[in-house]
């Protein structure tokens, strides 16, 4: 049912992504994906020590 994306659906993304963004918008726009999910990650790894540090007490 589901499947990895191909050649051809990753053409049309970056074609898609190029038609709404402009082509120097795109890195501006990877860049804030980047930072988000480090973010994301750190926000992830803060809370799973705090639950730990709970088990602990």
């Amino acid at each position: 049912m589901l499947r990895s994306i191909g050649l051809p659906e990753l053409l049309v993304i970056l074609v898609v992504a190029v038609l709404l963004f402009g082509g120097k918008k795109i890195p501006e726009v990877a860049k804030g994906l980047g930072e988000g999910i480090k973010s994301f990650k750190d926000a992830l790894k803060t809370e799973d020590n705090s639950v730990d540090e709970k088990k602990q007490a």
